[in-house]
């Protein structure tokens, strides 16, 4: 279920003083998942946490209003299985 509107979108507000505070070129780490990209984060360089380790995040304005987390899988897929073939042998 979405957030409600008359809430307005949760931005983690320290994401936000270190957005100001720290050049773009460096990246800043988060475990903020749940924030969502506000305009002024646009240009920076996000660490986001998966769960094991930091996955880099570059902002750009087609991502405002989407979550840290969408950017950043917490699963790692390996395949449905391989496909075996199999050699029927002629007698």
């Amino acid at each position: 279920m979405s957030r409600s509107s008359k809430k307005g979108p949760y931005i983690d507000a320290k994401l936000l003083v270190k957005a100001a505070k720290i050049p773009a070129s460096e990246a800043i780490k988060t475990w903020a998942r749940k924030s969502q990209i506000a305009p002024e984060f646009v240009g920076h360089n996000f660490a986001v946490h998966n769960g094991k380790k930091f996955i880099n995040v570059f902002v750009t304005e087609d991502m405002v209003g989407h979550y840290f987390g969408e950017f950043a899988a917490t699963r790692t897929f390996k395949g449905h299985g391989r496909i075996v073939k199999r050699v029927i042998e002629k007698t």
